[in-house]
């Protein structure tokens, strides 16, 4: 498998719900499965270097997750079975033929549709109304990205909002392209879904902390680590599902055959103690809709 960051307690959180849905579907690692986890931390070199690794091994399947770790492991094999998550476009990445009937070696879970992306800028006016500037974070090396900064880019003038991209490679480009953004007034942040987004999420929240920028982001970290709201899939639950269908292959199926399926579960969450921070009074309905408050 190749999955997140090693040293990270969110990372190892979805490792455990993946690791404990194969248990109870019958396969516990040490005894009748064996299970070499790779962390590729959104680094493309090292996705790279490992994804020859775990092919070395001749593995019955590779569980992957993102868009980049996946492309690098499918480029690496055609033989091998793998089981992706958190893909936003498989059949635009040519990673399966079609949702419904992937045809190849692959199959597994998307993340959201790139519509996903303009329901963020929606969220970050509701709850910000005087922002009429918005950086959106995104990997550049992802088509992802792109198609999610469009997405944003359509949604833009009917809030009434200007949007600019701000690429995610290393901290110091974050730290220079937000500092150098907040410098103008009515500023907000939008950041898309990427890997690099979480290895970076502690500088990326703390910068909005520090230019007061109120900030919308793809994952749940970003807000339990001080982030003001985030809006999307559940990702453990996405774990847990892949766990299903490493069970099915391990028994005999292709993943051919076996559809890429749509998130189930979204969630919404806010930061009641970084809105305050911010100045921001939320509205009721946003907050009784809200899966989680955190104060």
């Amino acid at each position: 498998m190749l999955i997140g960051l090693a040293d990270d307690a969110y990372s190892r959180s979805e490792l455990a719900a993946f690791l404990q849905e194969l248990q109870q579907l019958g396969w516990t690692d040490g005894q009748n499965v064996r299970i070499d986890p790779r962390w590729g931390a959104g680094n493309a070199d090292e996705i790279r270097k490992y994804a020859a690794e775990l092919i070395a091994l001749s593995p019955d399947v590779i569980f992957v997750a993102g868009s980049t770790a996946a492309g690098r492991v499918l480029q690496a094999t055609h033989t091998v079975p793998i089981v992706f998550i958190a893909v936003a476009d498989p059949v635009g990445a040519g990673f399966v033929e079609s949702l419904s009937r992937p045809g190849g070696n692959a199959s597994g879970f998307t993340t959201f549709e790139f519509s996903m992306a303009g329901k963020w800028l929606e969220l970050l006016k509701e709850i910000a109304p005087g922002v009429t500037r918005v950086a959106v974070l995104r990997d550049p090396t992802n088509a992802v990205g792109a198609g999610e900064f469009g997405a944003v880019q359509s949604v833009a003038p009917s809030v009434g909002v200007e949007v600019s991209p701000v690429n995610v490679s290393d901290a110091g480009e974050i730290e220079r392209a937000v500092t150098a953004f907040a410098r103008a007034p009515n500023g907000g942040l939008v950041v898309t879904g990427s890997e690099l987004a979480l290895v970076h999420r502690e500088l990326i929240v703390m910068l909005a902390a520090q230019h007061k920028l109120p900030a919308v982001y793809f994952n749940r970290p970003f807000v339990t680590g001080g982030g003001l709201l985030s809006y999307g899939p559940n990702y453990i639950d996405q774990y847990r599902r892949a766990a299903a269908y490493v069970d099915r292959i391990l028994k005999g199926e292709k993943p051919a055959d076996l559809p890429v399926q749509a998130p189930t579960k979204f969630e919404l969450l806010i930061n009641l103690k970084t809105a305050k921070a911010l100045g921001l009074t939320l509205p009721p309905t946003l907050l009784t809709t809200a899966d989680a408050v955190i104060e």
